[in-house]
């Protein structure tokens, strides 16, 4: 992890309230205000129990935090992790990759017809994944790449 994670005091009942409602533990809750969104960061192994049967944990928490709930599997591996904030089977690869100014890159690379899914609409899914990748691995950007464009990238 970059840095220890520091809690607002909304951010910390609503992880309180998570692990009351789905008894599944999280270790991290992020308020995004941008795109009215709550991310829970969930323990590995722990996200069919944050889900509940059919929905029914996050259709009790959307009842009580009046904005969308997003889940997101932790794993140490940064690569991993980027992979589960996408929660996405489209992706190729993920590179990490460090800059001679020491700040890290991570380049998602998916077919060029499928990198609309992978942004998300108003970017919400890049942003999503840059916040966490920032919060727990320094990577300062995710940038995502078609095979052809990576392959243009490397030859410059």
């Amino acid at each position: 992890m970059s840095e220890k994670i520091k809690l607002t005091p909304d951010e910390f009942s609503f992880l309180s309230l998570f692990q009351t409602v789905t008894t599944a533990v999280a270790r991290d809750c992020i308020i995004d205000d941008k795109v009215d969104r709550v991310i829970f960061v969930v323990h590995k192994g722990q996200m069919g129990m944050a889900i509940g049967k059919g929905g029914s944990n996050i259709k009790q928490l959307q009842n009580v935090i009046p904005k969308k709930i997003e889940l997101v599997e932790y794993s140490e591996n940064p690569v991993n992790f980027i992979k589960n904030v996408f929660n996405s089977d489209i992706i190729q690869n993920i590179k990490i990759s460090e800059r001679l100014d020491g700040t890290k890159n991570a380049i998602v690379v998916v077919e060029m017809k499928k990198k609309g899914i992978i942004v998300g609409k108003d970017g919400r899914n890049v942003d999503k994944a840059r916040i966490l990748a920032k919060r727990y691995f320094n990577i300062t950007n995710v940038l995502i790449l078609s095979p052809e464009q990576l392959i243009k990238s490397e030859n410059m």
